[in-house]
């Protein structure tokens, strides 16, 4: 695709983060706090805790964030308050931020003026810690939120390297976001003297992913949690392994009817030359490197863009024929659709890197056949991509999402007070209004 920024692509998967240096800003009027288990903590009290303060102060890193959200998406500034940067203790390197190669990073964000809730969240992607700053951040922390994120304990296009066995990587990021969880409900009780009144659970793509399994299996940290564009883990399928391989055999072939059969409609086509060349083939062989490592032998991640026919070609893989243990280790971070508190899935008919029909409709299936409908709310917006930065490329045809995740996240809020959100819903793209920093959940 010509006119788009090759650094954009980096905006999929992994984006490499160039280290921030910690800011020596000082931390002596810093009301004393201390994280449980963690190996390291640095505190500084800060005039501005988003992302326009923090990027003047070293507290953020752009490069983990770059590329998520459109280039016109407005977000609030000035929130004062203390920010506590650290990690736990692990034995993986991936994440250079603050020159510490250290993974299971994290970062707390405390405003001054708190209004008793608490926002976690992990990295989409294979993104650092600072991957939701702009995104989720800077508006939970405007709206009066205590934040707290991870970089989910291994980062980068290695990750897979982490653990001993197939799918201990991703099951590592449950438990990084869980251990965050506990943690930052005890740093808040206390710099503000009494617990969180609300916590909710917020990411997009693996993030939301994170989100549902925290829902499904940590229902005593959570209260809630808005789910943006969730990756989708079952070990009979659905899954990245099911449908990313027949993309890649019939996208180059031109077969327009394999496309659609693998979940990604003709609608999406203009999208396709992209994440062929971007997406679907470094994020086939990294998954299926972590859930899958024998497929290709010795080598790691397999052979870019090979050829159908190619020996231990992952365009050829085949998820339904390999061992069970595949199918085990898939099972081990799978999904079920037995959420244990209420859930809002945003979700755009564009995504052209996780089809909507094969991701998030097949998990609303999951939640229904579950009989836990009355905890769910399902936002399918017409015209949503992936990723909100192709928004300038195709602004007649895309809508970001980021203002349809916080009119979600607003609903959750009503929805935790007592309140009823909206009836699930496909929204049609509005033809005219400001697109990137506006949406509603009903038509």
């Amino acid at each position: 695709m010509t006119g788009l920024p090759r650094a954009l692509a980096a905006v999929a998967l992994a984006a490499v983060a160039v280290a921030a240096p910690a800011s020596p800003a000082a931390a002596s009027h810093c009301p004393s706090v201390t994280v449980p288990g963690a190996e390291r903590q640095v505190v500084a009290c800060l005039d501005d805790l988003t992302t326009k303060g923090t990027l003047v102060t070293g507290h953020t890193d752009q490069s983990d964030w770059s590329g998520l959200n459109s280039a016109g998406a407005l977000n609030p500034s000035g929130v004062p308050g203390m920010q506590i940067d650290g990690y736990f203790p692990d034995t993986s390197t991936g994440n250079t931020n603050h020159g510490w190669n250290h993974d299971a990073q994290f970062v707390l964000r405390l405003p001054r003026q708190w209004n008793g809730g608490l926002v976690v969240a992990g990295s989409p992607g294979n993104r650092e810690t600072y991957a939701n700053d702009f995104t989720i951040s800077d508006w939970a922390l405007a709206r009066g939120y205590a934040y707290a994120a991870t970089d989910k304990g291994n980062t980068g296009v290695t990750f897979y390297r982490d653990g001993t066995r197939p799918g201990d990587a991703v099951a590592e990021w449950n438990h990084r976001v869980s251990q965050l969880a506990a943690a930052a409900k005890a740093v808040v009780r206390q710099r503000y003297g009494r617990p969180a009144r609300t916590t909710i659970a917020a990411g997009q793509s693996n993030g939301g992913y994170l989100v549902r399994w925290q829902l499904e299996n940590r229902p005593d940290l959570f209260d809630g949690g808005v789910d943006w564009e969730g990756v989708l883990w079952t070990a009979t399928g659905p899954n990245l392994l099911t449908f990313l391989p027949p993309a890649l055999r019939a996208y180059p072939a031109g077969d327009t009817a394999g496309m659609t059969e693998a979940g990604f409609t003709g609608e999406t086509s203009f999208l396709w030359p992209f994440h062929y060349s971007y997406y679907w083939d470094l994020t086939q062989r990294l998954y299926r490197e972590e859930f899958d490592p024998g497929y290709d032998g010795d080598l790691e991640a397999g052979t870019p863009f090979c050829a159908s026919g190619t020996p231990a070609c992952d365009t050829d893989y085949d998820y339904a024929s390999r061992p069970a243990a595949v199918r085990q280790a898939v099972a081990r971070i799978g999904l079920t659709g037995k959420i244990k508190r209420p859930l809002i899935t945003v979700h755009g008919t564009l995504d052209t890197l996780l089809p909507i029909g094969v991701v998030s409709d097949a998990y609303a299936k999951m939640i229904s056949d579950k009989h836990r409908d009355r905890l769910f709310r399902y936002y399918r917006f017409e015209g949503g991509n992936h990723v909100d930065g192709l928004y300038s490329a195709y602004p007649d045809r895309i809508r970001p999402l980021l203002p349809c995740f916080r009119s979600a996240f607003t609903a959750l809020e009503s929805w935790l007070g007592r309140g009823t959100p909206p009836p699930s819903a496909t929204l049609p793209r509005p033809t005219t209004g400001d697109l990137e920093n506006t949406c509603a959940l009903t038509a």
